[in-house]
């Protein structure tokens, strides 16, 4: 086993960069012009690979955003709640239709596949060009499926300042009340991609702010995938997951 991966216990995957929304805080940056995602055959396959091998505890699939590729996304999911895998998590701005028919569909789907923990990503920044209701007919019909779902907005500075965005955010909270949907914890923004370019005045000058999601390259406990089968210092369309893992080096 490879001492630097010796605490694996957690998988990522970005299904696509492709966005419905145009997030000033985003800390991707623009996504125009972003297409094509993950191979679903191929991540399923990585993700039965590597479960064999390491005591897997949750997998994420996130974006860009992942129902635009219902299918991809689901299948890594169903692939996911067969292997035992305690933790299944989507992480969605929750616009992928304007179609209430199409949007009951894939929840349908999201439910089949065995997605237990359902981030939705509302407020301020994603409400600035993501409409609200398609957003709302997603949740309901979420809630009524019996998925768990979470609000996971987006707060500015930290979660109690009061700045102009966070108020605006408590009020894009307020249109799920009527839901039963709890509050998670969210995120803080930090200073990078758009956020660093629209933000900057709520940022302190040159401090550099690390991603908090950055882990330590000496003791990986996350095996995050891109879009293009990137992962750590491979590509699992080029070299079988379980060499990568074997031959990685920080």
């Amino acid at each position: 086993m490879n001492e630097y991966v010796k605490n694996l216990d957690r998988i990522e995957f970005t299904v696509t960069m492709a966005c419905t929304g145009r997030c000033r805080h985003c800390s991707e940056g623009s996504h125009e012009n972003c297409t094509g995602h993950i191979d679903a055959d191929v991540a399923a396959e990585a993700v039965r690979k590597v479960c064999k091998h390491y005591p897997v505890k949750s997998l994420m699939t996130f974006g860009g955003e992942p129902l635009l590729y219902p299918e991809v996304t689901c299948k890594i999911q169903k692939t996911t709640a067969d292997l035992g895998i305690e933790k299944r998590q989507v992480i969605t701005n929750g616009y992928f239709s304007k179609k209430p028919e199409r949007i009951a569909e894939v929840v349908q789907d999201l439910k089949e596949s065995g997605v237990n923990d359902l981030l939705l990503s509302v407020d301020a920044f994603h409400q600035e060009t993501i409409p609200l209701e398609p957003v709302k007919i997603f949740a309901e019909a979420a809630v009524k499926a019996g998925i768990p779902v979470r609000l996971s907005p987006a707060w500015l500075v930290s979660a109690e300042d009061d700045n102009p965005y966070n108020i605006q955010t408590r009020k894009v909270l307020d249109e799920f009340a009527a839901y039963g949907i709890p509050l998670g914890s969210g995120n803080v923004i930090f200073p990078s991609g758009n956020a660093r370019e629209y933000l900057a005045e709520y940022f302190e000058e040159d401090v550099e702010e690390s991603s908090p999601y950055e882990e330590d390259p000496r003791d990986i406990h996350s095996l995050s995938f891109s879009p293009y089968g990137d992962v750590l210092d491979g590509n699992v369309y080029q070299t079988d997951i379980l060499e990568i893992i074997e031959h990685y080096q920080p």
